[in-house]
């Protein structure tokens, strides 16, 4: 199995296999009790060893699932989510988030334009040869105002998307960088469109790590200006 398709492993499955092997750990042990007291030492020490190894699986696979939390691949263009907005009043927005797998969220948002924010995670050469691909996981989705004195004064709206959590590794990166030696770089990358009525916009992530957001057509029009792709 190579690193793409081990990251292609949803997280509830490597945490579901991190518990398998501690039960097996907690087996082990049970076993290395029972030929300690009978006095076999050899199988004891078989034993031991076998709980160590999965000790150390257990680890790996609940570590590798909780530090990959929100992460995805990024491989070629990955389409990110699609954004449908509705006025509700001058500078106030219903929006309406689809990701790639169907799920959706409703939030609401203050300002002309809407800005969307990711983490992009690049390993070293290295780990790039091995095959291990970049990550990118969705940081916030926050309103922008046009006039940049309004920007200051005005209420701001900023969502978060709650994916990160106290062992991410970005944090791991940032604070312990010698724990990751092979991560290149972490940073982040963002995209802004304005905000139109029944607008309709997909946002996708190139492998290059830069954020990409198209309007539809019929968005394009209504924005009133030429958009490149």
């Amino acid at each position: 199995m190579d690193w793409s398709t081990l990251l292609r492993l949803p997280m509830t499955l490597l945490l579901g296999l991190a518990a398998i092997f501690l039960l097996f750990t907690l087996v082990q042990l049970v076993l290395l009790r029972r030929h300690l007291h009978a006095g076999h030492r050899l199988a004891a020490s078989w034993r031991a060893l076998l709980c160590v190894i999965c000790l150390a699986l257990t680890l790996l696979l609940g570590g590798s699932g909780y530090a990959l939390r929100g992460y995805r691949l990024l491989s070629g263009e990955a389409p990110v989510v699609d954004i449908d907005a509705h006025i509700l009043s001058p500078q106030r927005w219903a929006l309406t988030l689809t990701w790639p797998d169907g799920s959706t969220r409703q939030v609401e948002l203050a300002g002309d334009d809407w800005r969307i924010e990711a983490v992009v995670l690049k390993w070293k050469l290295p780990a790039l040869l091995a095959g291990l691909p970049p990550l990118y996981r969705l940081d916030r989705l926050s309103g922008r105002y046009d006039d940049p004195a309004q920007e200051m004064h005005a209420p701001r709206t900023v969502i978060s998307f709650d994916q990160a959590g106290a062992f991410d590794l970005f944090n791991l990166k940032r604070h312990y960088p010698q724990w990751l030696p092979e991560v290149d770089t972490v940073y982040g990358s963002g995209a802004y469109l304005p905000l139109v009525d029944q607008g309709h916009y997909r946002i996708s992530l190139m492998r290059t790590g830069a954020l990409v957001a198209r309007p539809d057509e019929a968005t394009r029009q209504k924005i009133g200006q030429p958009l490149g792709s």
